[in-house]
């Protein structure tokens, strides 16, 4: 059942974003070759008037192969193309919005599964301030000066990472992968700012490291047909805003063994279906949320790299070199393989030891 549902989540999420490139190639006639949901072996096709509809082996992905893309023109050379439906053929606006289309669409599929959930649930939990609500009793954070009421402004760790958490949530979300390492917090107490050490104990009843800063109750939200759209929104922000803080830190060096791949997507997967239909879903919108952030990165393999080319074709008003934007994507295909395979061997790393 976990293969079924690994499957099913990554069939949703790649079909909804390679369906938008589609989408909005066809909307600007561009001429489509393939729709393509796997990589690898054809396993089936079918012929569409002009577009073929495949499924492959290799469920890790899927693409969209456009007249007037290098790679697409080699492997279909005898296809006759009619005039002016090529992709370079087109305004750069256009070929920006068929390139952001894919990513347009993890956005709006992951916006319909957080508002239907709020819906569900009938309420939304606003995560409070970063303050301290209150202490466990004989814990590090009570051992070291907190006091209820102090806003927390910064907590920089031993590495030196640090950051300004706006909300517990934030708080939570950067110190998910600290243990025993030693931090440092500025904190607002009424007119003072003092800066507090902290080392966080292991604490038995919940077998992991903890500070034992308890942060102040949730405002809860009545949630209806009306307003579950506005709070799908203020979720997927929510969400976003832990994913982007996360991608920074990584850019930085830190939290690179916190990453996870296809067998940590097929572990949570599995996981998440046994709670239940609706956190299997939200994993679902969680993951194309993802998906359309790690897409916009200005790799040249990605969408948002290829925004950027476009960019830079349009102002320099003609075509990069072939040869230079293989060999770039070249590059930058070793490097997405290379971490495929770190994050594999974290997930099983995981798993073994």
């Amino acid at each position: 059942m976990t293969i079924i549902y690994f499957l099913l989540l990554l069939s949703v999420i790649i079909c909804i974003h390679e369906a938008g490139h589609l989408a909005a190639a066809k909307i600007f006639n561009v001429y489509c070759y393939e729709y393509s949901f796997g990589m690898g072996p054809l396993l089936f096709q079918k012929q569409g008037k002009e577009t073929k509809y495949s499924i492959r082996a290799l469920p890790i992905g899927g693409y969209v192969s456009m007249a007037g893309e290098t790679d697409a023109q080699d492997v279909y050379p005898d296809v006759e193309v009619p005039e002016g439906r090529r992709l370079n053929d087109i305004a750069k606006w256009k070929k920006i919005i068929i390139l952001l289309a894919g990513v347009f669409m993890n956005f709006v599929l992951a916006w319909l599964i957080f508002s239907m959930i709020m819906l569900g649930t009938g309420a939304y939990a606003e995560s409070p301030k970063a303050e301290v609500g209150s202490l466990m009793e004989n814990s590090a954070a009570e051992k070291a000066g907190f006091l209820p009421g102090d806003k927390i402004l910064t907590v920089t760790k031993a590495d030196g990472n640090s950051a300004n958490p706006k909300t517990y949530l934030d708080l939570q979300v950067f110190l998910a992968d600290n243990e025993d390492g030693e931090l440092l917090y500025t904190i607002q107490r009424g007119e003072q700012v003092l800066d507090i050490t902290v080392t966080p104990e292991y604490n038995e009843e919940h077998g992991s490291y903890l500070i034992g800063i308890v942060g102040p109750d949730a405002e809860v939200r009545s949630v209806n047909l009306l307003n579950c759209w506005w709070y799908g929104v203020l979720e997927m922000r929510s969400i976003m805003r832990i994913m982007i803080t996360t991608l920074i830190s990584l850019i930085h060096g830190f939290g690179l063994n916190q990453l996870s791949g296809p067998v940590g997507i097929y572990n949570a997967a599995g996981e998440a279906a046994s709670y239940g239909l609706a956190s299997f879903v939200m994993l679902i919108g969680e993951l194309s949320l993802n998906v359309g952030i790690f897409n916009l990165l200005p790799v040249p393999v990605l969408d948002g790299g290829q925004v950027v080319v476009t960019l830079v074709e349009a102002v320099l008003h003609r075509e990069l070199n072939e040869k230079l934007k293989t060999a770039v994507m070249a590059a930058c295909w070793v490097l997405l393989i290379a971490m495929m395979l770190y994050v594999t061997w974290n997930d099983i790393s995981r798993l073994i030891f």
